[in-house]
């Protein structure tokens, strides 16, 4: 009956002391039977006993209780001893059973912690292994440190005059390259000038050649004004000489007019010889003008030519004096890093 049922070990449990303490008390006895009594009740499906606070006296709260559940109380507060005992027994066991069960399962959870340290030693002393080796491998490499570090100070008197070659070769390639700045400046100026100075011969030959153009012109006007003059002259004249073969009569008078007219027209052709000639020898001195000219002007382009090629055959010069020069710088700075790579 007690086994099936918590309420009839809350009971003894509620005591919180052991039955030789709550038998030899009156009011423990006494609670005891009515825990015991109101299972019962509540067991056999009567109504369970009022509410017995723990300060109210026992003989107070058994006022509230009639003839049947106040004969249950007493047959359960004669029957306390057995009661008591069994319910300890009961309690006992049943602490035994779970203190077995917690000490199995304390025992379980050290089995796998002994496992899990074995495990964890293993492989702690694997890492020790490791540790050993790799501390081994640092003094290894600690050695060859110290052993490079003396080749590396071996080594740096020689990059140091490398060092010092190469700052000298930076220097002297900074000075060609200044001169070879100059050079370039004044190739540069004098093609400027020699441009100018060209297009300037250029202007002027246009201007000398318009200018010929239009003397040209002049005289072909000059020509055409007495071409038509003796046209009109040797009309004049034929037209005299019609009337003179028309009038074969005519006085001495208009005989003379004939032979002034015949002066003049002599005297028109003369005229036009002279201007003839004149175009011709200002037409020829304008040509020999213009070959002179041209012919100044063509030495004076092969002397800028040569100028020109006079900077540039220095150009040249300062070109291979850089080239070898850094040649060198390379040559020194292969020199410098075999060491190193030794």
């Amino acid at each position: 009956m007690f086994g099936s049922n918590v309420c009839w070990q809350n009971a003894y449990k509620n005591l919180f002391a052991g039955c030789s303490e709550i038998l030899a008390t009156n009011d423990k006895r006494s609670r005891l039977a009515w825990h015991l009594s109101d299972c019962f009740q509540i067991d056999s499906g009567r109504p369970s006993f009022p509410h017995c606070d723990s300060k109210t006296p026992i003989a107070k709260c058994l006022r509230n209780l009639d003839d049947l559940a106040h004969k249950v109380y007493l047959e359960f507060y004669l029957e306390t001893n057995s009661i008591c005992y069994q319910l300890q027994t009961h309690a006992f066991k049943h602490e035994t059973e779970r203190l077995v069960t917690e000490l199995k399962n304390s025992a379980q959870y050290v089995e796998d912690k002994l496992d899990s340290i074995e495990e964890k030693s293993d492989c702690l002393l694997q890492n020790s292994k490791q540790i050993s080796e790799s501390l081994e491998s640092v003094n290894s490499h600690t050695q060859l440190v110290a052993q490079t570090v003396k080749n590396v100070e071996g080594n740096i008197d020689v990059v140091l005059r490398h060092s010092k070659s190469v700052y000298e070769q930076t220097t002297e390639i900074a000075a060609s390259q200044s001169q070879l700045k100059e050079g370039q400046e004044d190739m540069k100026r004098n093609l400027e000038d020699g441009v100018a100075l060209l297009q300037e011969s250029y202007s002027y030959l246009g201007k000398e050649i318009e200018k010929l153009r239009d003397e040209t012109i002049e005289i072909e006007n000059e020509v055409i004004k007495v071409g038509d003059a003796m046209s009109s002259k040797m009309n004049n004249l034929q037209n005299k000489a019609e009337d003179i073969g028309n009038m074969a009569g005519i006085s001495l008078d208009k005989q003379q007019q004939l032979l002034d007219g015949q002066s003049t027209t002599l005297e028109g052709l003369n005229s036009l010889n002279e201007v003839q000639f004149k175009a011709l020898e200002e037409s020829r001195k304008s040509v020999q003008y213009f070959a002179e000219y041209g012919h100044r002007q063509q030495e004076e382009l092969l002397k800028r030519q040569e100028q020109i090629q006079g900077l540039h055959d220095k150009l040249m010069e300062n070109s291979k004096t850089i080239l070898s020069a850094q040649k060198y710088s390379d040559n020194g700075r292969r020199n410098r890093n075999r060491p190193e790579h030794a």
